[in-house]
């Protein structure tokens, strides 16, 4: 497989799949387990023009009959203050948030929609984030519990619409902003694709009381120079992945499998899939991540509505809790639950 960097060549963001409700339809499957208490340790909600989800799409695709206790909104910038210093921005999405999460009371939901936030703020200010890093704090009402910045960056391939320069987690300034979140409570949620796992550990090993969550498994490839390449990203991904793994305050959220950029082509069947088919794809790489990190590091994430263009909510479920089924108790409940819910300091 060639990996060569051509720093000209252009490229486009790899775009999401579009929902397609009538599609969706077409694949329903009833709850297994429906008494597994499940935190949803990723999602977003988003108003855009050409697009939305709100409280009300979350909780009709909850309904799908599995015990969803709670859930965590990471940033997907909406709903930015259009009238505030760029750097204090985010605070509107953070407001936003809080507004859909006070929906979700209002219908009566069970579910604690947004029970925790991940916020976006600016970490290549180094340490001058930390006075952006309160204003959140305090606009956050108590829920704030991390940040995230997109690292996703490739010479070749855009797999993400955010543009991050190379070697972001790399960088003396970036870090020096990271370091200001251990002090305050807060986390580091990364998202970033295979071929930057080791910088990712790099920057784990340089400040190693900053808890570090790793998003969709690390993003192995499955398009552009990879497609047709499964087994060698898998063996290069279980290699570095393996190796984060040796940094204790590191953990992996289990799921984005619906993204283009895994390479799966979900979407691309004339029904959605059924859950058994979808764990059969996705098992390689779960089992290794709980085989590394351990149940206790694990947690499983919907990244809905983003995953939503490749299978339904109540199905993806189903398929992580077939993955789940050899597993004790304890791990069950870890995974579905106790370690999100530990990560992200909810209550029971």
């Amino acid at each position: 497989m060639s990996t060569a960097h051509n720093e000209s060549a252009p490229k486009q963001a790899v775009p999401h799949n579009p929902v397609r409700p009538e599609w969706l339809a077409l694949r329903e499957e009833p709850a297994l387990e429906p008494g597994l208490p499940i935190v949803d340790a990723h999602h977003h909600l988003w108003e855009f023009p050409h697009k939305s989800y709100r409280t009300h799409d979350l909780l009709a695709d909850i309904a799908s009959g599995h015990d969803i206790r709670a859930t965590v909104f990471v940033e997907c910038k909406t709903h930015y203050d259009a009238d505030a210093p760029a750097e204090l921005a985010s605070a509107g999405e953070l407001r936003f948030a809080l507004a859909e999460s006070l929906d979700g009371q209002r219908r009566g939901a069970k579910t604690r929609v947004a029970a925790a936030l991940v916020g976006n703020a600016e970490l290549a200010l180094g340490a001058e984030v930390g006075r952006v890093l309160d204003h959140l704090i305090d606009v956050g009402q108590g829920r704030l519990r991390g940040i995230r910045n997109i690292a996703v960056w490739h010479a070749q391939v855009r797999a993400s619409a955010a543009t991050p320069p190379a070697h972001l987690l790399l960088d003396a300034t970036f870090r020096a902003g990271v370091a200001q979140l251990e002090p305050r409570g807060l986390s580091f949620d990364a998202w970033a694709i295979h071929t930057q796992l080791p910088e990712l550990s790099d920057l784990a090993a340089a400040l190693p009381q900053t808890r570090i969550v790793l998003n969709h498994v690390g993003g192995p490839l499955g398009l552009g120079p990879y497609r047709g390449h499964r087994d060698d990203v898998f063996a290069a991904w279980r290699r570095d992945v393996a190796e984060l793994a040796r940094r204790p305050n590191v953990f992996v959220k289990l799921g984005g499998f619906g993204m283009p950029l895994f390479g799966f082509d979900f979407e691309r069947d004339a029904v959605p899939p059924d859950s058994a088919s979808i764990a059969e794809k996705l098992r390689p790489y779960v089992e290794t991540c709980i085989d590394v990190f351990s149940a206790s590091r694990c947690m499983f994430e919907s990244n809905f509505p983003v995953d939503k263009g490749s299978f339904g909510y109540g199905v993806m479920w189903n398929a992580y809790k077939r993955l789940a089924a050899g597993a004790s108790d304890a791990e069950k409940r870890a995974l579905f639950h106790d370690t999100a819910a530990h990560f992200y300091r909810l209550e029971s």
